[in-house]
């Protein structure tokens, strides 16, 4: 009779268990195809953006100003060009550990979650380093720098200035989704 309650509860904390890890990889899946969705955006986001302004210069003050045609777009500045190229290589990923864990259901091996975990914590390296350099650089143009006379840019290409500054932030959460991966993958390590 004993033997038969153990037996029994055995079986109640397995399927309990189950639950627990069928919750755990469900919240995983969930929240590596949001990672893959808020990088894609960033990325899309930032890779768009383009602005033309028409904009008067004074080169002497006895003459008329000159108006120039001036455009704004992310692939003139490398740090904008950097973090876009973090969010594709982070959505790369994403995909590709996705695919991986579902072909991979049952048998995860030691090794396998070791290799995710690596990778989740490159991505978390690599976003927040492209997330850094795009928002000095938003900032740059934002606020300018009169110490070495750069002009604030933002008051001129407000539209472009907007869409970075989004993508900046998009990019910023889907670092912390990463970061939150690591956590859950660092969980299931023995």
């Amino acid at each position: 009779m004993e033997q038969e309650r153990k037996n029994n509860m055995n079986g109640m904390e397995m399927e309990k268990g189950k639950r627990e890890s069928g919750s755990r990889k469900g919240l995983e899946l969930t929240m590596r195809v949001l990672a893959l969705v808020l990088t894609m955006v960033a990325a899309t986001v930032l890779g768009v953006a383009k602005q033309t302004k028409v904009v008067s210069i004074k080169l002497i003050p006895t003459l008329p100003p000159l108006d120039v045609s001036t455009t704004a777009r992310a692939s003139y500045l490398s740090a904008f060009v950097y973090n876009i190229s973090a969010n594709a290589i982070a959505c790369g990923y994403a995909a590709i550990s996705i695919a991986v864990l579902m072909i991979c259901k049952g048998r995860r091996s030691k090794g396998l979650l070791v290799a995710v975990l690596v990778g989740d914590l490159v991505m978390v390296g690599l976003l927040f380093s492209g997330t850094g350099a795009a928002g000095a650089i938003g900032l740059m143009g934002s606020q300018g720098n009169k110490h070495v006379m750069w002009k604030k840019v933002c008051n001129v290409f407000g539209k472009f200035c907007h869409q970075a500054a989004a993508s900046v932030a998009i990019t910023l959460l889907a670092s912390i989704v990463f970061m939150l991966l690591v956590v859950l993958d660092a969980m299931k390590l023995p």
